[in-house]
C-alpha cells in the first residue's frame, strides 16, 4: 500500500495543544493521530487508527492463539443484570446512566462481566461444555471525574476484555496462567518495558489479581519492588509487615500529661523531648488518629471511621479507598466535628472513639504490647504509654498508611524501592461472585449443579497507543516500534525537481510490490517541513530522495538511532525490505 501525503487526511501542528501535559498527548495531537472532541473523548484520524488497528491485531492474534473465542456485545446495556450484582450502585458516579423513551434504565458498559456470564448461562448447561474462554475488543465508557493525559485516561476507550469459565478452582488457576502468559507475549511483541505487580481487585471482586504496568515517569500508578527479590506490587496491594506482638506484663502504666499547644505531631514531639520524661521521643512513637466518614453504595447516611497510624506516616488516600471499596470515603468537615463534641481536634485518642461507637481501624504496626503517645480526648492533653491490647482494643486493622522507599519488602527479602507506571493490563481470578449472583451453573457428572468459577482479563488497547508513545519518542517526535507504526517506511521527496519525484515514485512502487507499506511525502512543501513532519510522525525508517540522487545514492535514516546510511539507488528497495522483515 502507498499512502500519498498529498491526499492523506492529515495536518501536523508545530505547537503543543494547550491542554496537553504529557509527551504522548502532545505528540499524538501534533502529529495528527488524534483530535479532542470533548473532555476525555477523542477521534482517531487515519494514521492514529492504523496504529490502533495494528495493536488490536497483535492482541487478537495472541488471544486466538491461546484458544479464546471472540464475540461482540452491545455497549448499551440494560440495568437489570447490573442490579443483580449490585454494581449499578457500586460503580457510583463513574457509570454513564440513561433512560430510553419508555423510561427504562440503561447504561454504557464500563465492563461486561454480567453479559458474559448471562451469555454462557444461556448457551451452556453441562460440565462437558467447559472450560471456555471468550473475549471481545470493544469501546468502554466510564465517567471519569478528571479525564486527563489525552487517550491515557479517557471516558471512552477501546478495551480487550476476556473471561474464562471453569468448573474447578484448579481449572481457574490454569486459565489464569494461560491468560497471564498470553499477556506477556502481547506486551513483549509490542516492545514495552513493563512490570507485573500484585494488585487489588476493586469493584471487580475476586481473589488473585495482578496488574501489568508500563514503566513511565508520568505514570499515575505508584508501584514498589524489592531490592533483593522479584516481589513487585501496586502500592494499594502492599501488605504491611507487622512486628510481633509483645507481652503487656510489666509495661509502664499509661499517664495523661498536660501538653499545651501540641495539636500536631511535630509540636508534640518537641514538647515531649523537653518535658524531662527520661527518654527520647520520635514521631514513630506517636499514634495519630485521623477521622473520615464512609458511606456504602446506595446508603444515604455517612458513618464515622477513625484510622490510627504511627505519627511518622501519612494516610495514602488510594490505599485507604482500596481497603474500603466499594464504600465512598470523605474527610470530616467542621460541621461533622461540631456534631460530635467528643472529637477534640488535635487530641483525639482511642478511648473516646471506642466509647462512642466510632469504628476504629489501625495500621498493622499497632500490635498488642506496643506503647504509644496519643490524644487524651481533652484539649492540650496527651496520654503517654497507652498500650494496645491492654488499654485499648481496635476494631481491626487497615492498610491505609503510605508505603515508603526503604520499608521492608513483604516477602522478607530486601527493602522496597518505588517507581511509576501506567496500567496496561489487569488479570483477576474472579471466582464465583458473578456466577452466584446470576445463577451460572453446570450439571456435573453426578447430575448435581456445579457453580462455575470465572476469571477476568483486560487490556487497554487504545491506551497502549499512548503508552507506546510515552516509551518511544524523542525531542523531535514519535519513534514507533516497527510492528505498530502507521507505515513500514516513510519516503521523503526532498525537492521539486522531476527527477526526484520520479525516483521517489519508482521506489514507492518497488516497495509496494514487495508488500511494504509506504508513506510517500509527495507534497509541494519545502524539504525542511517534510523532514520535521517525518520525525514528528515517527515511522521507523525514513528514505530521503534528495541531493544524493545525483551521485546515485539515497539516504536511509533509522529514526530510533538517528543514524543515516547512504545506499545505492538500485539497492535501496532490497535494503528497506531487509529492515522491514528483520
Amino acid at each position: 500500500m502507498i499512502t500519498r501525503m498529498s491526499s492523506l487526511f492529515l495536518r501536523t501542528l508545530r505547537e503543543d495543544p494547550a491542554d496537553a501535559e504529557v509527551p504522548s498527548h502532545k505528540l499524538l495531537v501534533r502529529a495528527g493521530y488524534v483530535r479532542r472532541v470533548a473532555p476525555g473523548v477523542y477521534s482517531w484520524l487515519p494514521l492514529g487508527l492504523r496504529v490502533l488497528r495494528r495493536i488490536e491485531a497483535i492482541v487478537r492474534a495472541e488471544m486466538d492463539a491461546m484458544g479464546a473465542q471472540e464475540i461482540q456485545f452491545p455497549a448499551l446495556l440494560p440495568r437489570e443484570p447490573y442490579e443483580a450484582t449490585n454494581r449499578w450502585t457500586e460503580y457510583g458516579p463513574n457509570l454513564f446512566r440513561l433512560k430510553d423513551r419508555k423510561g427504562g434504565d440503561y447504561l454504557l458498559g464500563p465492563t461486561h462481566e454480567e453479559l458474559f456470564t448471562l451469555t454462557v448461562k444461556g448457551e451452556y448447561a453441562s460440565y462437558k461444555d467447559y472450560p471456555v474462554s471468550l473475549y471481545q475488543i470493544q469501546n468502554k465508557y466510564r465517567d471519569e471525574a478528571r479525564p486527563r493525559a489525552g487517550i491515557l485516561r479517557g471516558r471512552e476507550f477501546l478495551m480487550k476484555d476476556s473471561y474464562s469459565f471453569d468448573l474447578t478452582d484448579e481449572g481457574l488457576a490454569a486459565s489464569y496462567g494461560a491468560h497471564r502468559a498470553t499477556y506477556v507475549r502481547i506486551f513483549d511483541r509490542l516492545g514495552l518495558k513493563y512490570v507485573i505487580v500484585k494488585a487489588t481487585s476493586g469493584a471487580m471482586g475476586g481473589s488473585a489479581s495482578e496488574e501489568f504496568l508500563a514503566e513511565v515517569p508520568i505514570g499515575e500508578d505508584t508501584f514498589v519492588r524489592s531490592t533483593a527479590s522479584d516481589y513487585a506490587a501496586n502500592v494499594e496491594a502492599v501488605v504491611t509487615t507487622a512486628p510481633p506482638a509483645r507481652d503487656v506484663a510489666d509495661l509502664p502504666e499509661a499517664q495523661v500529661h498536660h501538653t499545651p499547644g501540641t495539636p500536631t505531631i511535630e509540636t508534640l514531639v518537641d514538647f515531649l523531648n523537653q518535658a524531662g520524661l527520661g527518654r527520647e521521643f520520635t514521631a514513630a512513637d506517636t499514634l495519630k488518629n485521623i477521622l473520615f466518614k464512609t458511606r456504602k453504595p446506595g446508603a444515604k447516611e455517612w458513618e464515622l471511621l477513625a484510622v490510627g497510624l504511627p505519627g511518622d506516616r501519612e494516610v495514602d488516600t488510594k490505599r485507604l479507598e482500596a481497603s474500603l471499596e466499594p464504600a465512598e470515603v470523605a474527610v470530616l468537615e467542621e460541621a461533622d466535628f461540631a456534631k460530635h463534641p467528643f472529637l477534640v481536634k488535635g487530641y483525639i485518642g482511642p478511648r473516646a472513639l471506642l466509647d462512642n461507637g466510632v469504628r476504629y481501624l489501625v495500621d498493622p504496626r499497632v500490635v498488642t504490647g506496643t506503647a504509644w503517645v496519643t490524644g487524651a480526648d481533652k484539649g492540650d492533653h496527651h496520654v503517654v504509654d497507652l498500650v494496645a491490647g491492654r488499654d485499648f482494643t481496635p476494631d481491626g486493622t487497615i492498610e491505609a498508611a503510605e508505603v515508603r522507599e526503604g520499608d521492608p519488602a513483604p516477602d522478607g527479602a530486601g527493602t522496597l524501592v518505588a517507581a511509576r507506571g501506567i496500567e496496561i493490563g489487569h488479570v483477576f481470578q474472579l471466582g464465583r461472585k458473578y456466577a452466584e449472583a446470576l445463577g451460572l451453573t453446570a450439571l456435573g457428572p453426578d447430575s448435581k449443579p456445579v457453580t462455575i468459577t470465572m476469571g477476568s482479563y483486560g487490556i487497554g488497547v487504545s491506551r497502549l497507543v499512548a503508552v507506546i508513545a510515552e516509551q518511544y519518542h524523542d525531542a523531535a517526535g514519535l519513534v514507533w516500534p516497527r510492528n505498530v507504526a502507521p507505515a513500514d517506511v516513510h519516503v521523503v521527496i526532498a525537492g521539486k525537481e522531476e527527477t526526484l519525484r520520479a525516483a521517489g515514485e519508482k521506489l514507492a512502487e518497488e516497495l509496494h510490490a514487495q508488500g511494504v507499506e509506504v508513506l510517500l511525502d509527495d507534497r509541494t512543501a519545502s524539504p525542511g517541513v517534510k523532514f520535521k513532519d517525518a520525525e514528528l510522525i515517527g515511522v521507523p525508517t525514513i528514505v530521503v530522495v534528495g541531493r544524493g540522487l545525483a551521485n546515485g545514492v539515497l539516504e536511509v535514516k533509522d529514526r530510533a538511532t538517528d543514524t543515516r546510511t547512504e545506499v545505492p539507488v538500485d539497492e535501496v528497495a532490497a535494503h528497506v525490505v531487509g529492515l522491514v522483515r528483520g
